[in-house]
């Protein structure tokens, strides 16, 4: 098996849509030559939101998810239903990030250096957008050691709760909870100014509108 076979016919496609992750990944270890392509369906978006923002690059990201999936289709038979197959498919995504930025061997940044960049770096108020403050963030989150920023992007960026994010990362609640301190620790010094610049917005927003009632 070299890579996950074509789509099912729209038909075919429609049926399987009310079968379990579960009952999907069954057929595909048992030989059925569509089941898995719905399992990539159904979560590859997400998938793809967990790589992007665990790397911070989408060459990187399509990179690792591709691996995940061809890395899921070939060890299905691993699967022992003690999770959910969305965890297991995150667990492997998030394995695939990780290995890609330990073989970049990275060196996280001190925290000295993080006040230093912050200082040095901070946009202008009126230079505010959500494409900016998303790049701030993604470039931020670069900055920290791999297993802090997987478990920041798990509860901080994707939602997933303590519980969950430890069972994807094969990690104790306690630990992830530990992780994600540290890395907000290390992150608010660079992040500041987005706060500041909120704030700045909020005020100019009042001003603006008592100079209109006014």
């Amino acid at each position: 098996m070299n890579s996950p076979p074509e789509n099912p016919p729209p038909a075919e496609h429609s049926a399987r849509s009310a079968v379990s992750d579960a009952d999907l990944l069954s057929r595909h270890i048992n030989g059925d030559p569509h089941a898995f392509s719905e399992i990539v369906k159904r979560h590859r978006d997400r998938m793809w939101a967990v790589a992007l923002r665990t790397l911070g690059d989408p060459d990187e990201a399509a990179d690792a998810v591709q691996d995940a999936f061809v890395s899921a289709y070939r060890k299905a038979e691993s699967f022992r239903g003690e999770a959910a197959v969305t965890t297991w498919l995150h667990r492997i995504v998030v394995n695939a990030c990780l290995d890609r930025m330990r073989r970049k061997s990275v060196r996280p940044v001190a925290d000295d250096e993080l006040i230093e960049a912050a200082e040095r770096d901070a946009p202008m108020a009126d230079q505010a957008s959500e494409r900016e403050v998303s790049m701030d963030v993604s470039s931020a989150l670069k900055m920290l050691p791999a297993d802090q920023r997987a478990a920041l992007v798990l509860v901080d960026m994707m939602g997933y709760s303590v519980e969950d994010a430890a069972g994807v990362l094969g990690v104790p609640a306690g630990t992830v909870k530990s992780r994600c301190a540290r890395g907000r620790a290390k992150l608010a010094p660079i992040l500041s100014h987005l706060r500041n610049r909120s704030g700045r917005a909020r005020v100019s927003s009042a001003k603006g509108a008592e100079l209109r009632d006014g």
